[in-house]
């Protein structure tokens, strides 16, 4: 659970890594395009440009590189020639990346084209949801202030949270222990220690946070068909706080927290 110092380097690494992904998924025009097609593109960048290996291609079964997630689905959408995102979409696309052995994990929603107010609300709802826990994470604090955060915000909003899924440990395998609820007490479960390394990735819904699994096996939508969001980054405990392996550079540029960093495609 807690890593060392040279583990924490090469997570930093694949993190650095993987926000480029999203980098270049901020600069490709999304509208018009099969999540399919963005699947095979993501795939050539990780392997042909940053030489190292799309984690989630074979975890589980599963036979793509990212997840992509349109609208009223949740989390799990399986990219699909058929799938084409439409001007006023909102997707949600979920990369990890494996290189030397240790792997990093980040999802962010994208507005697509022209969407409508009520939309980006959610979305940015979402995004500030995901720095307000982490921006609980510290050595002492735990994981029921990380998920109470969101929590909080996610209710003042109006929005649900979703309980059937949580952010989890990471290094060199996708999922370790602790499992990050997005919902909890202050003061409650584990206490966080310098050197751990978890995600942290809320999914919102602007209707109740039920959900079911469609009959794929794969893609979770919400059960009233309502809109959903998510982001998610990777995250280490350190002496005096938090690091955002998975930073992207407008958020460097912004200030952690400060700008919705929301692509528009």
């Amino acid at each position: 659970m807690i890593k060392t110092p040279k583990e924490l380097e090469l997570l930093a690494a694949s993190g650095r890594l993987l926000a480029s992904v999203f980098e270049l998924l901020d600069r490709t025009p999304l509208a018009g395009k099969s999540t399919l097609e963005i699947n095979d593109m993501v795939e050539r960048f990780i392997v042909d440009d940053l030489k190292a290996r799309p984690a989630s291609k074979g975890q589980y079964g599963y036979g793509f590189v990212l997840n992509s997630s349109i609208n009223e689905v949740v989390c799990h959408g399986v990219p699909s020639q058929a799938d084409v995102l439409r001007d006023g979409d909102i997707v949600n696309l979920d990369i990890t990346l494996e290189k030397d052995g240790y792997i990093a994990d980040s999802s962010k929603t994208y507005l697509v084209g022209d969407v409508n107010p009520a939309a980006r609300r959610l979305v940015q709802t979402t995004y500030e949801a995901l720095w307000l826990g982490i921006n609980a994470v510290r050595p002492g604090a735990t994981l029921g202030d990380v998920g109470w955060a969101i929590e909080r915000h996610a209710k003042r909003n109006g929005y649900s949270v979703v309980r059937e899924f949580c952010g989890h440990g990471i290094g060199r395998e996708m999922h370790e222990e602790p499992q990050v609820p997005h919902f909890g007490k202050p003061g409650t479960g584990t206490v966080l220690r310098e050197g751990m390394v978890f995600t942290i990735e809320p999914m919102l819904n602007r209707g109740r946070r039920s959900v079911k699994t469609q009959d794929d096996g794969w893609t979770v939508v919400t059960r009233d068909g309502s809109l959903s969001a998510q982001f998610e980054h990777t995250v280490a405990v350190t002496a005096s706080g938090v690091s955002v392996l998975t930073l992207r550079a407008d958020e460097r540029v912004a200030g952690a927290g400060k700008r919705l960093a929301v692509g528009v495609g």
